[in-house]
């Protein structure tokens, strides 16, 4: 057998949970990937896999055996990139990142990375949802959080601000809030995923709930709804900073500013990563450009 397919085949099976998913990432058929995983506890003498009807999970000896599988893989594609030092990186790879990030920011990345390697095909599915790694197979998704989710590889991108917004409009119609607490008399226009709105108070983090009258899942969208003066957003700097400065939008309260978010790529697996993923995140990672992610 070739044992690195066979080895890449069981890597992919314990990250993913799933024959077929694993088969669906590695192109090949299920009894392919079946057939190499049976080859795999055949050469180490080792049962890998508890398999039922419902999920594939590893045994203890499989947990084991996953770690040196993929220093092996991480090992001989370092080899191979090394080797192949002189040429570009090609293929496919799958992003999922926020619709604001990945029309603004992250396409100026995108851009640049792939002059540097015109070999490579970026798919892009741009959601404010949170992407599934496994189910919709991306390699890489970016994620707003404090903390992203400890089940995953994560690793932080960039720091960005938001900022609470009005247009002329619609101040010129209503008073202008002053604090948190004065949103409840206002319209207000929310991202389904985030119905409290959190402000730095008193080295504190306050929640306000928030009751809007118009909410939405794109970040986008609220952005085109707070200038056509439909009331108060809360948006990101790199969306809203340049209506600001245009005075198109109006800040609010910047005494009490929501805190600082960070930006992560969430993956998969540490040690068993394609070298094109590899490469793109430590790009994102080292040339991302800050302005107009902060507020001051």
């Amino acid at each position: 057998m070739d044992k690195l397919d066979a080895l890449r085949s069981f890597v992919e099976v314990a990250n993913r949970g799933s024959f077929t998913a694993a088969a669906e990432h590695l192109q090949l058929s299920r009894v392919q990937v079946s057939r190499h995983v049976q080859e795999v506890e055949q050469w180490l003498n080792l049962r890998l896999l508890h398999r039922t009807t419902r999920r594939v999970s590893l045994t203890s000896a499989g947990s084991d055996a996953l770690l040196h599988c993929e220093r092996l893989l991480n090992e001989a594609a370092a080899l191979e990139a090394s080797a192949r030092s002189q040429q570009a990186l090609q293929g496919d790879i799958r992003i999922a990142a926020p619709a604001g990030v990945g029309q603004n920011s992250l396409l100026d990345q995108l851009s640049a990375f792939m002059q540097l390697h015109p070999a490579v095909r970026v798919h892009l599915q741009l959601s404010d949802h949170n992407a599934q790694l496994v189910d919709e197979r991306v390699d890489i998704a970016l994620r707003f959080a404090v903390q992203p989710d400890e089940q995953l590889i994560a690793r932080r991108l960039l720091a960005i601000d938001s900022v609470v917004c009005a247009s002329p409009s619609y101040l010129a119609q209503h008073p202008t809030p002053t604090s948190p607490s004065e949103l409840s008399q206002h319209r207000c226009l929310v991202h389904l995923a985030h119905q409290h709105w959190h402000f730095l108070h008193n080295a504190s983090v306050l929640a306000q709930p928030i009751n809007g009258q118009l909410f939405a899942n794109d970040m986008g969208t609220l952005l085109n709804a707070c200038l056509r003066g439909m009331g108060i957003a809360l948006l990101p700097c790199d969306l809203a900073k340049p209506l600001l400065n245009q005075g198109k939008l109006v800040a609010l309260m910047l005494d009490t500013p929501p805190p600082r978010h960070s930006l992560w790529a969430v993956y998969l697996s540490r040690s068993y990563q394609q070298p094109l993923v590899r490469a793109l995140i430590d790009y994102l990672a080292e040339h991302w450009q800050v302005d107009g992610l902060y507020w001051e």
